[in-house]
Formats: C-alpha cells, sequence, structure tokens
C-alpha cells in the first residue's frame, strides 16, 4: 500500500489526505504496510501511533507530502 501511495500523483494524494474519515484509513494502510514490509521499529512505533491519532499525522503527512513527495517515515 505505501508503494501504491507514493506512485500516485501528488494531487490524489493531497485529496486522500484532505477527507478526514479517508485521510484516518490512508494513514493505517500506509503506515501499517510499510512497517510490515521494512520491519523497522521506528515505522512500526509510528504504526501504532497513527492507529490511535491518525488524524493529527494526516494534516502533518499532508504538508510533509507538499514538501517531499511522501509520508514521514513511509517511504517505500
Amino acid at each position: 500500500m505505501a508503494k501504491w501511495f507514493n506512485k500516485q500523483s501528488r494531487l490524489v494524494q493531497i485529496i486522500l489526505l484532505l477527507i478526514p474519515v479517508v485521510n484516518w484509513v490512508v494513514e493505517i494502510l500506509v503506515r501499517w504496510s510499510a512497517a510490515l514490509q521494512n520491519k523497522s521499529l521506528v515505522q512500526t512505533v509510528v504504526a501504532i501511533l497513527v492507529t490511535f491519532l491518525g488524524l493529527a499525522f494526516g494534516w502533518i503527512d499532508l504538508v510533509w507530502i507538499l514538501l517531499f513527495k511522501h509520508m514521514i517515515f513511509a517511504k517505500a
């Protein structure tokens, strides 16, 4: 899911992160797929945090995507 998300156009990424409920679902799917794929402790901790605080991370990731074209700690 992380690779799929990073392959999308920046406009699609922004739209997915602007819609609140969709934002949380996309955050969870991308974070957990990146954590399971890379088996990194940092990515696993961020995935757990996003599960409970996904909306806050979504807005931060929206700005991060505008600047760097990928989510924080979820570059696949």
